[in-house]
């Protein structure tokens, strides 16, 4: 099993780049991969998701990604127009005053638009360095996931093991059950016709009740369920969904269980055997 929640980080650095990512997972019904990085990143982010996907099949990432450029390619270029137009409109503003003076560059690379810096950044570069990070922490990410992941499975585990426990013991009052069936209807007779009892219209009429109230056919698909269910757990790496079907098959046998039997020992374990599987259906909600 592996769960959904975690955390990784992993931390990188050269002479031009110092490069930091997380990962945070949460709890979600599919796989929901959202990238947070400078705006000026956002042509890797189909490479970022597609590289997360491969280490994670459900729940919801949040991928973090803070790089820092200590010596970034920049190119430098002047915009003429804007430098003219102001030094048209700083001379047209001198003479509408009557006043002389001159205009020195220093001032016109100061104003707004006249020098206009970009930095000359390529895709390959950032990615080349951006990749074996990124896979470091999806690594980092996937085993804290399943280290998390196994413990919750021995939780499950034991969930399971007491609804064993409780179906044994309503196993043990099937004959019980049927006795009982069995002896109210005696009474039934006796209290209609006396201490005559036809014998054959008793078993006919324990027959007809046996099928309507014997828990026999749900305890046998409650322990293929539980089967089923111990199987998915140790052969499945992301059994989540499959965990959850089989609980809701679970909950329908115990409920059918607990309706059929008028045995307090028996309802007092089915109402165990509810809570037990209540837990399980929480921590699954962890689980891929």
């Amino acid at each position: 099993m592996t769960s959904m929640t975690g955390f990784a980080a992993a931390e990188w650095m050269d002479k031009d780049i110092s490069l930091t990512i997380e990962m945070k997972g949460y709890n979600h019904r599919f796989l929901e991969i959202t990238v947070n990085t400078s705006p000026w990143l956002s042509f890797l982010e189909q490479d970022i998701r597609r590289t997360v996907s491969e280490f994670c099949g459900r729940g919801k990432i949040e991928v973090y990604i803070r790089i820092k450029e200590k010596n970034p390619p920049i190119e430098v270029s002047i915009n003429i127009n804007a430098a003219k137009a102001y030094k048209d409109a700083i001379f047209g503003l001198a003479s509408s005053l009557g006043i002389e003076g001159n205009v020195s560059a220093s001032l016109l690379i100061g104003m707004e638009g006249v020098l206009e810096a970009e930095k000359n950044r390529h895709e390959e570069h950032y990615w080349k360095a951006l990749e074996p990070v990124l896979i470091d922490t999806a690594c980092k990410f996937r085993e804290e996931r399943s280290r998390e992941g196994k413990f919750l499975e021995q939780v499950i585990l034991e969930y399971l093991g007491q609804i064993e426990t409780k179906l044994k013991i309503i196993e043990a009052y099937v004959p019980n059950l049927e006795n009982n069936i069995k002896e109210n209807i005696k009474t039934r007779f006796k209290e209609i016709s006396g201490n005559e009892i036809d014998e054959n219209r008793v078993l006919a009429e324990t027959a007809i009740l046996l099928m309507k109230y014997t828990i026999s056919e749900e305890i046998s698909r409650l322990w293929a369920h539980l089967c089923e269910f111990k199987k998915e757990a140790a052969n499945n790496d992301r059994p989540g969904k499959k965990l959850d079907f089989l609980c809701q098959e679970i909950n329908r046998e115990i409920n059918t269980i607990g309706s059929k039997s008028n045995i307090l020992e028996v309802s007092q374990a089915v109402v165990e055997m509810k809570e037990s599987l209540e837990n399980i259906r929480e921590q699954l909600r962890n689980i891929e």
